[in-house]
């Protein structure tokens, strides 16, 4: 009963925004209050705390708008200083065909950010560029989503898994067991798993936006692209795998990508495996009105500019992201230790620090732009043009954002309640371990993806659920690094629907309001993925 209660709030955001196609920017408010009620009335949790949660949600969701804000700032400055137009001719010499370019930008470009940045860095970025390129907004949206899942696991440098052994320390303690060998084994079999399954995401991802977006409506379009896609996910998950074995979580997705990225251009530059004919989306004039921007994203401008000094911005993003994550070069802790903290908010014990420094969204994502501005020498309208269009497209955001985070961090910190309950998702996650029994293994990945839908990262929803995963495991008498392993990958597939990077995505392309559709179609893909992942897994398991 518990289970349904604290689920009821996650579900009305589903049906509304998904059955009744509300924007995330009415439904999540919605959600939010229910949230609310029933925290108040079920887990007797005091007014005054229910507020402070959500007030620390608040706070928290200005992280978030910041990383939007220096994406589409990046995007605008691009476009204004004519780099957009010469990047776009720049693919178009690669390749024309709409397939091979999402492959390139969507899947290995952004893999390489995920394993720099995280933390919804990627699809802001990729999504712009996509749109830069010509792809309808909502299918550069879906496109960013679904390919930015298979490198979670190890984005941010190796993050999300050195989230998840945060909390399984006390668990490991228990038994006696090593912790730097779970952690190499956990790195393992998180590695084969994304890699055996993640290897066809390319494929199903272009297949989708063909059946979506194409002229034809058909899979066949992306089935065409077959050979080539294949190939572009064995060229990531190749490395990948091998780096995650060998060296552990840090690089195994940013070198992984940076091999592949060189690998995938050079190919398609030489014809390797590329389909026979070239696809493209139908004209403009013939896209569905729900595909479009619903705000003026404002036109390229043309330039004689070169295509290296077009590409520097991008070029300066990646590198500043690297030296910057890796703690060794020093940088890091940094650019982390420059915090404005609210200490205590409303009296909850939660302190909010904004590292403002280490943000993406700050440095690079603004940084570049101001120091774009003079590289490329934009003139002082240009330059106010670019701010001011972005400041108009991050205000439709902010409403669902506010929402959506004070939601979840009142659902995160409900444990602390007068009605002797574990928190919501706890109590939600437990119910489905004591429903499922010896199926646990098809029900595993599907607790990962749970924690990214709410959290909006693989990291939290590894923190949140690893202990109990480990100890469902125990329980059942299943290998528990198995089960963990699911776990962190469930959190990865979980990207492809979580609110907090569609919303994000949403408002960098200019479809606020599309969250719904974008999550319902986004839904296939993630169930496939979380079932292919169940059943490989289920192989070595019973």
């Amino acid at each position: 009963m518990y289970a349904i209660l604290a689920f009821l709030p996650i579900l009305v955001a589903i049906v509304l925004m998904t059955g009744f196609n509300w924007g995330a920017k009415k439904a999540l408010p919605v959600s939010w209050l229910m949230a609310a009620v029933i925290a108040t009335t079920v887990w007797k949790i005091d007014l005054g705390k229910v507020i402070g949660y959500s007030v620390y949600g608040l706070f928290k969701s200005f992280d978030v708008l910041i990383i939007i804000f220096g994406a589409i700032l990046i995007l605008n400055t691009l476009k204004k200083s004519g780099a957009m137009a010469t990047i776009n001719n720049g693919f178009n010499g690669i390749t024309k065909d709409r397939r091979i370019q999402a492959l390139i930008i969507g899947w290995m470009f952004s893999a390489f950010i995920e394993g720099a940045a995280g933390f919804g860095t990627p699809a802001a970025l990729a999504g712009p560029l996509l749109v830069g390129l010509g792809f309808p907004p909502l299918a550069a949206a879906m496109i960013s989503l679904i390919m930015n899942s298979t490198p979670v696991a190890f984005g941010a440098v190796g993050t999300p898994v050195f989230g998840a052994m945060s909390t399984l320390s006390v668990n490991l303690d228990a038994i006696g067991a090593d912790s730097t060998a779970y952690l190499m084994e956990l790195t393992r079999w998180s590695a084969i798993g994304h890699s055996v399954v993640g290897t066809f995401i390319p494929l199903l991802s272009i297949c989708l936006m063909t059946k979506f977006y194409g002229k034809e409506r058909s899979f066949k379009g992306g089935l065409e692209a077959a050979p080539f896609a294949i190939f572009a996910g064995l060229a990531f998950t190749v490395p990948y795998i091998l780096i995650a074995i060998i060296f552990g979580p840090e690089l195994a997705a940013l070198v992984g990508a940076f091999i592949g990225l060189a690998i995938v251009v050079v190919a398609a530059k030489k014809g390797f495996l590329m389909p026979k004919t070239t696809w493209d989306f139908p004209p403009k004039e013939e896209w569905e009105d729900n595909w479009k921007s619903k705000m003026d994203l404002g036109k390229a401008s043309e330039s004689n500019m070169s295509l290296l000094k077009a590409w520097v911005p991008y070029i300066l993003i990646a590198v500043i992201l690297v030296v910057t994550r890796i703690p060794s070069l020093g940088l890091k802790s940094l650019l982390a230790s420059q915090n404005i903290t609210v200490p205590n908010v409303m009296g909850t014990g939660l302190d909010y620090s904004l590292k403002w420094a280490y943000l993406p969204g700050t440095i690079p994502f603004m940084l570049v732009a101001i120091l774009t501005h003079f590289m490329h020498g934009m003139k002082a309208d240009e330059v106010k043009s670019a701010w001011k269009s972005t400041f108009k497209q991050i205000s439709g955001a902010a409403i669902a954002l506010f929402a959506g985070i004070a939601m979840v961090q009142l659902m995160l910190n409900s444990g602390i309640n007068g009605a002797g309950l574990e928190s919501m998702l706890t109590e939600m996650a437990k119910a489905l371990a004591r429903i499922s029994g010896n199926a646990y293994v098809f029900v595993s990945p599907f607790i990962g993806v749970l924690g990214s839908f709410m959290s909006g990262s693989n990291t939290v929803s590894n923190i949140l659920f690893s202990s109990l995963q480990f100890e469902t495991a125990a329980i059942l008498k299943m290998p528990t690094v198995l089960i963990t392993a699911m776990q962190v990958i469930g959190g990865g597939i979980g990207n492809m629907v979580c609110v907090n990077n569609v919303v994000a995505v949403c408002a960098t392309v200019g479809v606020i309001g599309m969250e719904g559709m974008l999550i319902k179609r986004n839904a296939l893909p993630m169930f496939l993925y979380s079932i292919a992942i169940a059943g490989f897994f289920a192989f070595f398991i019973y």
